[in-house]
């Protein structure tokens, strides 16, 4: 097959995978789209028995390639991928996301519709053991989503970032692809760059895809530290990419060390918006709980929320103090909630 007929070139950066690769190839392979796929594995370095498993499929199967990322990041991993990409289509896959056997063929038909720069489906989180279930649980709620519509679409919405997604290549070409200053939230600061463009994203739940979420709370803090961090040095780059809901963190963290250290009427004040925020998470809790768990996690949920919103929270505070204060983004949200008051 020729480069001209390829449809789509799928990148997998992958660092340790050997649990999930084999199986996550193996899905990919089987995706039904006529036009034809490669399969770019960017390998970060793994030091498990992924290189030899991947070297096994590639040597099976010519339509998978080993790519190395000496960068070990995965937007490093996805420009490698990028450049070395003979498909139309270029397709981000994770080795631990299970995606629909029509996932790339769905996006493409939607490309067909035109208007639109990324084409992808909702986050669906979906737990394998003990903690990955409670944090799931709780990202099945609107507390533990927060702002992110493209985690619960459940029709075609335009949405301000993706989970994974689909793209042309010329168009990623013509941007530069991911830009490598983002190891963390490289993708929101991709979408922000394609929107300020005049690009589209829209999120469409034939596409929907389940990821595993982490497995213990430390790699939850850790995640969400990082998520918080360079969201805010992607919204000092680009104000549009700033959230109401992306405030709320922050304000709780703070709010918090208000509520331990602050004397007097502050630190009062700072105690009643805590006693609010844990009512706000029993809520959450009780909806959590409609969607299956025991008491034993029930009892677990609300720390995972916590767990998530302060560590986000204290990463941005982090950020702005690392990146510097995105003072644009935060005066555009401001400015509009003025502007419907």
């Amino acid at each position: 097959m020729t480069d001209g007929d390829l449809g789509a070139s799928v990148i997998v950066p992958v660092l340790n995978e050997e649990a999930h690769i084999e199986g996550s190839i193996a899905a990919i392979l089987s995706q039904r789209f006529e036009r034809g796929l490669e399969v770019l594995v960017v390998d970060g370095g793994s030091d498990d028995r992924t290189p030899e498993i991947t070297e096994r499929l590639a040597g099976e199967d010519d339509r998978v390639r080993i790519l190395a990322n000496p960068g070990r990041r995965i937007p490093n991993a996805l420009n490698i991928g990028l450049h070395a990409a003979r498909g139309e289509y270029v397709v981000r896959m994770d080795a631990h996301t299970y995606y629909p056997p029509d996932y790339i063929a769905r996006a493409v038909e939607r490309f067909g519709g035109g208007g639109v720069d990324c084409v992808s489906g909702p986050q669906v989180p979906h737990g394998e053991d003990l903690w990955s279930s409670r944090v799931a649980l709780a990202l099945s709620t609107p507390l533990g989503i927060g702002g992110a519509s493209f985690r619960n679409a459940t029709t075609e919405i335009e949405v301000d970032t993706a989970f994974t997604g689909v793209w042309r290549r010329s168009r990623l070409l013509e941007l530069g692809g991911w830009d490598e200053g983002w190891p963390i939230n490289e993708d929101a600061e991709l979408a922000a760059r394609i929107q300020e463009a005049g690009g589209r994203y829209v999120c469409i739940p034939e596409m929907a895809a389940r990821y595993v979420p982490r497995r213990s709370l430390s790699g939850l803090a850790l995640q969400y530290w990082r998520y918080g961090m360079y969201r805010a040095k992607t919204a000092r780059h680009h104000p549009t990419a700033l959230r109401r809901s992306h405030v709320l963190p922050p304000f709780l963290a703070l709010v918090l060390a208000a509520a331990v250290l602050a004397p007097g009427r502050a630190g009062h004040l700072a105690r009643r918006a805590l006693l609010l925020y844990g009512g706000t998470v029993t809520v959450g809790t009780a909806q959590a709980a409609r969607d299956g768990g025991d008491a034993r996690d029930w009892v677990w949920i609300p720390v995972v929320f916590a767990v998530m919103h302060l560590s986000w929270g204290a990463g941005f505070l982090a950020g702005c103090a690392r990146f510097g204060t995105p003072v644009a983004a935060v005066a555009r949200l401001l400015g509009a909630s003025r502007g419907h008051a």
